[in-house]
């Protein structure tokens, strides 16, 4: 007998054999919770491409359904191969994501995003069990939240929507799979199995599932409809601050942007609003020599004419940019300290200064002179819409500045260039030191400039002062109590050039002619013309003032966070100098405040005023101010209360850990409360009820307190049935007399034993009490 010898096995044969007798995983069946999440991920993935405004990763939706398609027909195979292919994906998907963690350090969330979508594709192929559909749940969720901190408009509702809708169906079926019951609605077969006729049992299943259908539909829709209205209503009410926890702020960066610097041509103001051909359909004036289109920010550049004004209707206002900012504020773009007469110029154009910024980071530190004594950080986000000058809105005050280019310019004004106007796509970050305007401190200033101060921006064209200062006199002697100081002289000016002088577009300025002259003699003037008078009249005085152009706040959009700032909003203001304060700002323009907004108009409750103010509207005036005084006194100081907190727990780690315990303890106290008040209320309709039903439900309460609640299915004996399974004698025995007495009393009207039946509950309360111990 032949017999060949016994030969040991392998490593990698052992291995093998192991590996084969592993059981296999069980296996996720439903092809409904497979669909639900696959159309998760979808979703997740094609938000991110609308919130970015992209299309990187279209091809990441084809991928992962194919691989979802491949995960379901091998669910009962061991894959090895594919996933050890898998596994060499992750790794370099991993060092792709390291890589480029290095390059974006001041903006993570596109390589994080880029990481979740890879592998969630590789996910994808290797989906067999309940809980890798998990998985790419979660990474679906992972997804929205991302697209959710880079989307800036209102339409990600819908995707919020859409997704709300499936991830509905989606928990239902994995709880359903949990269960082992089947994933879609058994109704359907259990009545096809009955044993009523052929005809009769296909008319009740089709009824049947009709109802189930619509039923389910209803409900549903009734529970994603409550949902998503209790998000938008707990973003409504919600505090909202713009602030951020990190010093990382979002840079986007164009293409052309990455390596751009100064040279001989880009070093001055580019703004595209000019073209080349005068005669071009669309130019307008004429500005130092060059046509304008009416898009033009007219007042964008080294020299602003303000007699040349760009004619015709202004058109539909256009989105510029969005900004989201911890306070409004008038985004500042350029300054001018020359008054021509005519309009305004720059006179150190030549004095620009370049400064650069670490190849590590896309932080620039700003240093200005002049800086206020208390000021206020605030930051602000910007991201370009359409294509506007090289010139970096900001709010007053930058201290840093995160931008992608190496190098950056300011001028003697303090405005900021780029070497390339600003394209879509660009974000930037900008944090401000914004001075806090304190009357009595700006009232009390000394009026010792410095020659710095007072030979620029003292200046005034030959024979101005002497014809504007007697208007400015006037108009200051008018006033009940005369200003005696710089900065009510500047408030009362403002405001008295808003109340005597009107808006007039077409304000003529003869050649040669003197531009404020023309504005008093004629009775107003355009809205920048305001701004200027204001100015010119301060100079006149002595005191050191200049304008500044830009932007007002824009719209808040109280779902985004956002300030929107639109063509319309583009204006000029007034900046007056205070010795050692520094510049504040002042609008004289009518339909403006004279102060612009800051941080501490905050919009924390923008939301919540909005729609106060759009329910307001509908009220009759009585009614509206009736409830607008009683809001302002009870509601009014609440929120100051709230935004007072929320300020101080964002101001750093220890107060927000602080604020958190607090609200933990508070939270704790308002459940206390709420529990006492639910006895308190319950009692009391206890007592309202007859005795044997009283007696009834009280024993009620006492089992369900034990963690026997009634249904509303079981009637009173099955439920008295039910607690003699799970009670002794003792207990059920009285049980089953009050639900008897309680059945007497309520159906056949026979009047119960009331001492006997409260003995009955003592027992039962006892009992239960003695059996818990």
């Amino acid at each position: 007998m032949n017999s060949t010898p016994w030969q040991p096995l392998s490593r990698f044969q052992q291995w093998q054999q192991r590996l084969q007798a592993l059981p296999l995983p069980e296996t996720e069946e439903s092809i409904a919770l497979r669909i639900v999440v696959q159309i998760l991920v979808i979703i997740g993935i094609i938000a991110t491409d609308v919130a970015s405004e992209t299309t990187l990763y279209v091809w990441a939706v084809p991928l992962s359904v194919l691989g979802a398609a491949f995960s379901w027909w091998r669910r009962k195979q061991r894959n090895v191969a594919v996933k050890f292919a898998l596994a060499l994906g992750m790794l370099l998907a991993l060092m792709s994501f390291l890589g480029n963690l290095i390059e974006n350090l001041n903006d993570t969330i596109p390589v994080l995003t880029e990481l979740l979508v890879q592998v969630q594709v590789l996910h994808s192929f290797d989906l067999p069990r309940r809980k890798d559909l998990g998985y790419s749940s979660v990474i679906g969720l992972m997804l929205m939240s991302m697209a959710a901190s880079r989307s800036q408009t209102t339409f990600f509702l819908v995707f919020i929507a859409l997704f709300l809708a499936f991830a509905l169906p989606s928990m239902v079926l994995d709880y359903r799979s949990q269960l082992g019951l089947s994933p879609l609605f058994e109704t359907r077969s259990t009545l096809k199995d009955s044993t009523i006729p052929a005809i009769q049992s296909r008319r009740s299943v089709s009824r049947s599932w009709w109802a189930l259908d619509r039923g389910n539909v209803m409900r549903w829709t009734a529970l994603f409809l409550s949902i998503f209205c209790l998000g938008l209503l707990s973003r409504f009410f919600m505090p909202q601050s713009s602030g951020y926890w990190l010093d990382q702020y979002p840079v986007a960066v164009p293409r052309e942007f990455s390596d751009l610097r100064f040279d001989g041509e880009n070093r001055g103001i580019i703004n595209p609003g000019r073209v080349a051909d005068p005669d071009a359909e669309d130019a307008d004036v004429n500005v130092d020599g060059q046509a304008v289109s009416p898009e033009i920010f007219y007042s964008f550049n080294s020299t602003f004419d303000q007699t040349q004004v760009p004619s015709g209707p202004p058109g539909k206002p256009e989105l510029l940019m969005r900004v989201r900012s911890q306070a409004p504020g008038f985004w500042r773009v350029i300054a001018f300290d020359r008054y021509t007469s005519q309009g305004w110029e720059i006179s150190r154009e030549d004095q620009t200064l370049t400064i650069r910024r670490p190849t590590w980071s896309y932080r620039f530190a700003v240093t200005l002179p002049d800086p206020p004594k208390s000021s206020q950080r605030v930051i602000q986000t910007y991201s370009i819409v359409k294509l506007i000058p090289n010139l970096l809105p900001v709010l007053s005050r930058p201290s840093a500045i995160y931008f992608p280019t190496p190098e950056l310019a300011i001028d003697t004004e303090g405005s900021l260039r780029a070497p390339a106007a600003l394209s879509e796509e660009l974000t930037y970050t900008v944090v401000s030191n914004a001075p806090i305007r304190d009357r009595t401190q700006l009232g009390q200033a000394n009026q010792d400039y410095p020659e710095r101060i007072s030979k620029y921006y003292l200046q005034l064209p030959e024979g101005v002062a002497e014809e504007v200062r007697p208007i400015a006199e006037e108009l200051l002697n008018s006033a009940s109590n005369r200003p005696d100081n710089p900065y009510e002289i500047a408030l009362f000016l403002a405001q008295a050039l808003k109340q005597n002088y009107a808006i007039k577009p077409n304000l003529i300025v003869l050649p040669g002619a003197d531009l404020t002259t023309a504005f008093l003699n004629q009775g107003g003037g355009y809205g920048d013309h305001f701004s200027t008078v204001l100015a010119v009249m301060l100079r006149s005085l002595g005191i050191p003032a200049r304008i500044a152009s830009g932007f007002a706040p824009g719209q808040f959009n109280p779902f985004t966070g956002f300030y929107l700032v639109r063509t319309s909003d583009v204006l000029s203001v007034t900046e007056v100098f205070f010795p050692e304060q520094g510049w504040y700002t002042f609008n004289p323009i009518p339909g403006h405040e004279i102060i612009p907004p800051s941080f501490v108009d905050n919009e924390t409750f923008g939301a919540l005023r909005q729609a106060w103010n759009w329910v307001a509207g509908w009220l009759p005036s009585p009614v509206r101010g009736w409830l607008s005084g009683s809001f302002a006194v009870t509601v009014g100081s609440l929120l100051r209360l709230t935004v007072w907190f929320w300020r101080w727990m964002s101001s750093g780690l220890v107060s927000f850990l602080v604020g958190l315990i607090a609200l933990t303890a508070a939270a704790f106290g308002v459940w206390i409360a709420s529990l006492g008040l639910g006895r308190w209320w319950q009692h009391r309709r206890l007592f309202r009820l007859p005795p044997m039903e009283r007696i009834y439900r009280q024993m009620l309460l006492v089992l369900a307190n034990k963690g026997d609640r009634k249904s509303p299915a079981q009637t009173p004996l099955e439920y008295a049935h039910a607690c003699e399974q799970r009670y002794p004698e003792a207990i059920a025995t009285p049980i089953q007399q009050i639900t008897q007495a309680y059945l007497y009393w309520r159906y056949n009207e026979q009047p119960p034993d009331l001492m006997q039946m409260q003995k009955a509950l003592r027992l039962v309360r006892q009992r239960l009490r003695l059996r818990t111990h």
